[in-house]
Formats: C-alpha cells, sequence, structure tokens
C-alpha cells in the first residue's frame, strides 16, 4: 500500500468530532500562556494576534484541500466543514478580544473600522464568513441545494482579505505576511480552468 492510500484509510477512520477538538488545541495552549506569562509584555496584543493568525491558518488548509485532493490524492474533504468552522471560531475570538480587551471603547471601535483601510477589510472578511459559517450544517445543504456551492465560493474572498489583513497590519516589510498572501493567492489561482487540468504524472 502506498502512501496515499494509507494516508486516505487512515483519515476515514478518524471522526470529525476528535478534528474539531484537535482544533480547539492552539486556543487550549494561547489560554495557558496567557496565564503563564508566556504572551510577553503585552499578552492582549499578542494573543489578539494569535488567533487572527490560527484562523488565517485555518483558512489556507480549507482552500488547500480541493488541491491536496486533485493534485496529490490525498482527501481531506470531510474535515472541510470542521476546519471552516473553526476559523470562524477563532475569527470571532480575535475580534472579541479587539472590542473587549483591547479598544473596549464603543466609539473608538466604530472610528477604527471607518478609518483604519485594514479593519475595514478585516470586518467585511468576518461579514462575509457569517453567511458561511451559518450554512454549515446539513440542513442547509439540502434547503439551499445548489446555491449552496455558490455561497461557500464566499470562501475565497475570506481568505484573500484575511491575508490582506495580515498584510496591511503589520508595521514594514515582513516576510510572514507576504507567505501567507502568496500561498491564498496561489491556492485561488489552482482553480482557475487551465490550472484544474493540472496533474502529477
Amino acid at each position: 500500500m502506498g502512501f496515499v492510500e494509507a494516508f486516505n484509510g487512515s483519515v476515514r477512520k478518524l471522526p470529525v468530532p476528535v478534528v474539531y477538538g484537535l482544533l480547539t488545541l492552539p486556543f487550549a495552549w494561547l489560554l495557558v500562556q496567557l496565564f503563564t506569562g508566556g504572551l510577553g509584555i503585552d499578552p492582549v496584543k499578542a494573543l489578539e494576534h494569535q488567533l487572527g493568525l490560527t484562523a488565517l491558518q485555518l483558512m489556507v488548509l480549507v482552500l488547500a484541500i480541493t488541491p491536496l485532493r486533485r493534485i496529490l490524492r490525498l482527501n481531506l474533504l470531510r474535515f472541510r466543514r470542521a476546519i471552516g468552522v473553526m476559523a470562524f471560531v477563532y475569527v470571532v475570538l480575535h475580534l472579541l478580544v479587539w472590542l473587549v480587551l483591547d479598544v473596549q471603547i464603543l466609539a473608538q471601535v466604530w472610528a477604527d473600522i471607518l478609518k483604519r483601510p485594514y479593519i475595514t477589510i478585516g470586518m467585511v472578511a468576518f461579514a462575509l464568513m457569517i453567511p458561511l459559517a451559518l450554512s454549515s450544517n446539513n440542513f442547509a445543504v439540502r434547503k439551499l441545494g445548489p446555491l449552496w456551492a455558490k455561497l461557500h465560493k464566499l470562501t475565497y474572498a475570506v481568505a484573500l482579505l484575511g491575508a490582506v489583513h495580515f498584510t496591511m497590519l503589520v508595521k514594514g516589510f515582513q516576510i510572514e505576511p507576504v507567505v501567507y498572501l502568496t500561498l491564498v493567492a496561489i491556492l485561488l489561482a489552482l482553480r482557475l480552468p487551465p490550472m484544474r487540468k493540472l496533474r502529477l504524472a
């Protein structure tokens, strides 16, 4: 049995609730660091940053699932919903830390959304994630029918806006946000018709 067959066989045996549990571990680790002083001199900012980064990483993974299946034959499709839902959870936590622990003043929140482009972009991405999260269940799939797949193409815009948000909020040139933006761009490009024919020899 080859690696691909062994990998896909192992994945099929992994219950989806276990994946949800595994994806809570980054948050649990952040809490441990928060209460043990491991987040540095500005723990609120560090917590806010790491929650947002985890959300972006999960969105990149969501985008990667189809190319991995099409090109490498690695099938993680049954976990895509769980990964997407947990990405939304981390975005909500990221937003709550910003609202409750960082800014705190409602008037300042609205001022920041309107005046700071990277926050505006982040909020647009969050708004687009809401219908995705609300429709990430079997009932919505049945009720929406073909519209469900069209609605969930918003995932592409969310991932791109998230990567742009990250790139804009850092000060000066940093390689990490550029890497994420590049990854998102590549994964979106792989969905273009010419690239969809790509196969490994």
